[in-house]
C-alpha cells in the first residue's frame, strides 16, 4: 500500500487515499470500546450548556461523546413533551469527512422503522450551524451489563440476541450494513415490565445499494472500520473489498459469544499486546476456541462468568457444548461464504435450539459429525464407532501423557491452568463410559474405567489435584453404572483428598460428597447417607446460593432418598422446592429439571394422586426423548413410573406394555445386570403377580435374584427386596412352604442392614406374620411383634406409617387369642399414630377401622 503522509500523532504512515491514520484508529478501538471518549482541555469550550435550545429541543446534560460527535439529553415540550436525544457534531469537526458521515448515520436512522432500532425525529443545524439530528432517548445499558446485572439465564439472553438480530435484518432490508455492532451499540431497556433491545450508532454503517448521502466519504480503503474484537475479517483488510451484510453476522456471531461465555474469540488485552498488523492478522486468520472450550480452559476465570448465568462453570460448559458451540461458530466462519447468509437465517437456527429442534449448523469437525451421527442412529450401529473412538482416546492419551511423557509430564502440571487442562481432557476420555453417553455397553466401559482406576492410582501420585478430581468423577461414573461397591472408596478417598487440599466447603468437595452420599443411601446406609446429604445441602446454600445446580441436585437428591425411606411429607417438601427452582433457572428442558419431573411423579404415585404424576411423567418422557433421544438413559425413569402409575391405578392391562418397553429400554441402554435393568424387571414381575399370572412372575424373579447373587450382592437392599416381593407372591399363591424359609431369611437381612424399624424391614416382617396367621401358627407371629414394638417403644422418634401397620397386627394377634382390651389399646395406639402420619383416606387407617370393627363383632359374640 501506498504511504504519502505520515502521522503527526504517532508517526506511522497515512495511505494517501486515506484521512485517518490506521494505528491510532486502532488503538483507539482498543482503549475505549465501550466507554464515552476522554473531552480534551478544550473541548469543555464549546459542549452546549444546560438549557441551551437547539430547535425545540432544550439541553439537559451531556450523555457521551465520540470522535467526532456529542450526543445530548434533552427536553422537548411542542407539539408533544418527551426526552429526545440530540446528537451534535463537535465544533471543528465538520470536515466534509466527518459531515459526509454523520450525513449517512442519519439517512441509515431515518430509513429505518423497528422497536429495536433507535427512530430520528428530526434533523437541522444548530445557530452555529453544527449538523444535528434528534432520536430517541434510551435509558438503558449495553446489552451484556443488563444480562450481568439481572443474572440471566442462557435462554433469556438468547431470546434478547434474537432480537438484536430481527433489528439488523430489518436494517438489512433497508440496505444499510451496521459495521460496529458491539455491547455498547446494543442497549437494552426496560418497556412494560420486559427488556426491548435498541441497536444505536449506524456512525460508520454502510449503504447496500442505494446512496445515503451525495458527499464524498472515503473510508474504505486503508481505513479501520469498526472495533477489533467484534470486526469481521473482511473489515480488517483494510482494502478495497466488497464488505457486505455477513460481515454484521461475524460481529453478531461475537456478540452472541460473549453472552454465552462471559469471554471474547479474541480478547482485548491480547489485542492490545501485539502490533497493528499482527492484530488484522489475528482477526483475519485465527480461529475461534469453541465456546464451551474457552469455557472449560479458563479455569477458575469462569466461576463468575458462569455465576452470572446461575450456573457452575461445568454446568456452563455442558449447556454450551452442542448447538451452541456450532451456531456460535458457523456465524464466526473466517471464510464469509460459510457462514450464515443473514442475521434472520442466524436467529432462525438459534429458535430451532430453544425448541429443541435440530439445528442447520454444520461444524467442519469430522468428530462433531460422529457424535451427531450417533445420536440420530440406533445404538446396534452407533456403539461400535463410539467404543473404537473411545479405546483409541484412552489408548493415546495414557500412552502419550503417562507411558512416553511422565517427565513432560510432571513439568507440564506445574502450572494450576495445566492440571485443570488435562483433568477436563481425561474427564472427557472417561465420559464415554457414562450410561448417556456408552448407552448399552456398560461392560465395556466397566473395563476402560477399571483400567484406568488403577493407572491413576500408581501414576498420578505426585499430581494429587488431578488425582482427586478423576477419583470423583470415576466414583461418579461407577454409580451410574450400578457399581456401588467400586464408587465408594474412590468416592470416599476424593473426599479425603479434596478436604485436604481444597477444604471441606469447597465447591468440588461439596459435590464429591453429596454423590458419596447419595451412594451410600443406594446400599442401605440410611443415617450416614442422610447426615451427610443434610450437612452438604446446609453448606452449598450457604456458600453456593440456592439456585446453584449443585445445590439443587443434593436438594433434589435428599428428597428422592426420604422417599425412597417412606418419608413422603419431608420428600414433597423438598421435591417441590427442588422442581420450581429448576424450571426458574434451568428452564422445562434441562436434564436436571427433567429428573426432578420424575422424582416428583414418582411421589405421587406413592400419595395417590396420579392425575399430577402422569401429567409431569408424560411431560417429562417426552421432552427426554425429544431433547436427548430416545436411548438417553433419563427416558427410562418416566417410561417405568408411568406404568408403575397404571399399576396402582389398577389398570393391569395398560400398565403391561410400558413395563415390557422399561424392561426393554433398560437392558438396551444399560445392560443386563445394571442395577436399574433389575429394578424394571422386578416391577414387571411384580405386574404379573397381581394379574395372578404367577408362572410368568416367578422365573422372571429368581432370575432378577440369580443376577444379584452372582454380582456379589446378596445382602444388598434391592435384592432383599426383590426376595421379598417373590416371598409374597408364594405366600399369594398358595406356596407357604416356599415363602416361609426365604421371608425369614429376608427379614434376618434387613433387621442387621436397614435396622428392625425400617419401614422396609417392617413390611417384610408383616408379610411373615401374615404367612404364620393363614398357616394356623399366631404364636410364631406374636413374639416376633412384641420385640419390634418394644423396639419401637425405646426409640419412640422414630415413626413411619409401618410402625401403625406393625401395632395393628400385634391387635389381631391379641383379639384372636381372645385378649381383647390389648387389643383395643394396641388399636387406638395405631389409629393415633396413622392419624399423624398419613391422610384421612389412607388405606393404613381403614385397616385398622376394619380390623378394630371385627374386634367390636368378636366382643358381642
Amino acid at each position: 500500500m501506498e504511504s504519502e503522509y505520515q502521522c503527526p500523532n504517532c508517526g506511522g504512515p497515512i495511505p494517501k487515499e486515506s484521512a485517518d491514520c490506521p494505528t491510532c484508529l486502532m488503538q483507539l478501538a482498543l482503549d475505549t470500546p465501550d466507554v464515552e471518549l476522554p473531552r480534551s482541555a478544550d473541548s469543555n469550550q464549546t459542549e452546549l450548556e444546560e438549557n441551551t435550545m437547539i430547535g425545540p429541543y432544550r439541553i439537559i446534560r451531556l450523555l457521551g461523546e465520540g470522535g467526532m460527535g456529542r450526543v445530548y439529553l434533552a427536553q422537548q415540550s411542542e407539539p408533544v413533551s418527551r426526552q429526545v436525544a440530540i446528537k451534535v457534531i463537535k465544533h471543528g469537526m465538520d470536515t466534509e469527512q466527518v459531515v459526509a458521515r454523520f450525513e449517512v448515520e442519519r439517512q441509515a436512522l431515518a430509513l429505518m422503522d423497528h422497536p429495536s432500532i433507535a427512530r430520528v425525529l428530526e434533523a437541522g443545524k444548530t445557530d452555529a450551524g453544527l449538523p444535528y439530528f434528534a432520536m430517541d432517548y434510551i435509558e438503558g445499558e449495553p446489552i451484556t451489563d443488563y444480562c450481568d446485572r439481572h443474572r440471566l439465564a442462557l435462554p433469556a439472553r438468547l431470546d434478547l440476541f434474537v432480537q438484536v438480530c430481527d433489528a439488523i435484518q430489518h436494517a438489512h432490508q433497508k440496505g444499510v450494513i451496521h459495521r460496529d455492532i458491539k455491547p455498547s451499540n446494543v442497549l437494552v431497556a426496560e418497556q412494560d415490565g420486559k427488556p426491548l433491545c435498541k441497536v444505536i450508532d449506524f456512525g460508520v454503517a454502510k449503504a447496500i445499494e442505494l446512496r445515503l448521502t451525495e458527499r464524498s466519504l472515503f473510508t474504505e480503503i486503508g481505513v479501520l472500520i469498526g472495533t477489533p474484537e467484534y470486526m469481521s475479517p473482511e473489515q480488517a483488510e483494510l482494502k478495497l473489498i466488497d464488505v457486505d451484510t455477513r460481515s454484521d453476522v461475524y460481529s453478531l456471531g461475537v456478540l452472541l459469544y460473549n453472552l454465552i461465555t462471559g469471554f471474547l474469540p479474541l480478547e482485548r488485552e491480547e489485542l492490545r499486546e501485539a502490533a497493528l498488523g499482527e492484530v488484522l492478522r489475528r482477526v483475519r486468520e485465527d480461529r475461534p476456541s469453541r465456546p464451551s472450550t474457552r469455557i472449560s480452559e479458563a479455569g477458575a476465570k469462569a466461576i463468575d462468568p458462569a455465576n452470572l448465568r446461575r450456573l457452575d462453570a461445568s454446568a456452563l460448559q455442558r449447556l454450551v457444548s452442542g448447538d451452541l458451540d456450532v451456531i456460535t461458530l458457523k456465524a464466526l466462519e473466517k471464510d464469509r461464504d460459510q457462514r450464515y447468509s443473514s442475521p434472520a437465517e442466524l436467529a432462525a437456527d438459534l429458535g430451532r435450539h430453544l425448541r429443541n429442534e435440530p439445528v442447520l449448523a454444520r461444524p467442519p469437525s469430522a468428530v462433531y459429525q460422529l457424535r451427531k451421527w450417533i445420536l440420530r442412529h440406533k445404538l446396534s450401529a452407533a456403539m461400535a464407532v463410539l467404543i473404537l473412538v473411545g479405546l483409541i482416546g484412552v489408548t493415546i492419551a495414557m500412552t502419550v501423557l503417562y507411558g512416553n511423557s511422565q517427565r513432560n509430564l510432571g513439568r507440564a502440571l506445574e502450572a494450576e491452568s495445566t492440571h485443570r487442562e488435562v483433568s477436563q481432557f481425561m474427564v472427557g476420555v472417561f465420559d464415554v463410559s457414562h450410561p448417556s453417553v456408552a448407552r448399552g455397553n456398560s461392560v465395556t466401559a466397566r473395563e476402560l474405567l477399571d483400567q484406568a482406576r488403577a493407572r491413576i492410582s500408581s501414576e498420578l501420585g505426585s499430581q494429587p489435584e488431578v488425582q482427586a478430581t478423576l477419583m470423583a468423577t470415576m466414583g461418579e461414573l461407577y454409580f451410574q453404572l450400578g457399581l456401588l461397591d467400586r464408587s465408594v472408596p474412590l468416592l470416599e478417598e476424593a473426599v479425603d483428598h479434596l478436604t485436604t487440599l481444597r477444604g471441606s466447603e469447597h465447591e468440588e468437595t461439596l459435590r464429591a460428597t453429596s454423590t458419596l452420599g447419595q451412594v451410600l443411601g443406594r446400599q442401605g446406609e440410611w443415617d450416614n447417607a442422610e447426615a451427610m446429604m443434610r450437612e452438604v445441602l446446609e453448606s452449598q446454600q450457604r456458600v453456593l446460593g440456592a439456585e446453584n445446580v449443585d445445590t439443587l441436585m443434593t436438594q433434589g437428591n435428599l428428597g428422592s432418598f426420604y422417599l425412597q425411606a417412606g418419608r413422603l411429607d419431608e420428600a414433597e417438601a423438598l421435591l417441590e422446592s427442588t422442581l420450581a427452582s429448576e424450571r426458574q433457572v434451568f428452564g422445562n428442558e434441562y436434564e436436571q429439571t427433567l429428573n426432578s419431573m420424575n422424582n416428583l411423579g414418582q411421589l405421587y404415585i406413592r400419595q395417590g394422586r396420579f392425575e399430577e404424576a402422569d401429567t409431569l411423567l408424560n411431560e417429562a418422557l417426552e421432552t427426554f426423548r425429544r431433547v436427548f433421544g430416545d436411548d438417553h438413559p433419563g427416558t427410562l425413569y418416566p417410561l417405568y413410573n408411568l406404568g408403575e402409575s397404571q399399576r396402582r391405578q389398577g389398570n393391569l392391562a395398560g400398565a403391561e406394555p410400558l413395563m415390557i418397553q422399561s424392561v426393554e429400554a433398560n437392558e438396551r441402554i444399560l445392560g443386563p445386570d445394571h442395577s436399574e435393568t433389575l429394578g424394571a424387571l422386578n416391577g414387571l414381575a411384580i405386574l404379573y403377580a397381581r394379574q395372578s399370572l404367577f408362572d410368568k412372575a416367578e422365573p422372571v424373579w429368581l432370575d432378577v435374584l440369580a443376577r444379584q447373587e452372582k454380582l456379589g450382592r446378596s445382602d444388598h437392599p434391592d435384592t432383599l427386596s426383590w426376595a421379598g416381593n417373590l416371598a409374597y407372591m408364594y405366600g399369594a399363591s398358595g406356596q407357604p412352604e416356599k415363602a416361609e424359609p426365604l421371608l425369614v431369611s429376608v427379614l434376618k437381612s434387613k433387621q442387621n442392614t436397614m435396622g428392625v424399624l425400617h419401614p422396609k424391614t417392617l413390611n417384610s416382617l408383616m408379610n411373615l406374620v401374615e404367612i404364620y396367621r393363614t398357616t394356623g401358627r399366631p404364636e410364631l407371629a406374636e413374639p416376633l411383634l412384641v420385640d419390634t414394638i418394644a423396639t419401637w417403644r425405646d426409640t419412640p422418634s422414630e415413626r413411619s406409617p409401618m410402625i401403625g401397620v406393625t401395632l395393628y397386627n400385634l391387635a389381631n394377634v391379641m383379639r384372636d387369642n381372645g385378649r381383647y382390651a390389648q387389643a383395643e389399646v394396641l388399636y387406638d395406639e395405631a389409629q393415633e399414630l396413622l392419624e399423624s402420619l398419613v391422610d384421612a383416606d389412607h388405606e393404613y387407617l381403614k385397616a385398622n377401622a376394619d380390623e378394630r370393627a371385627e374386634l367390636e363383632r368378636k366382643k358381642k359374640g
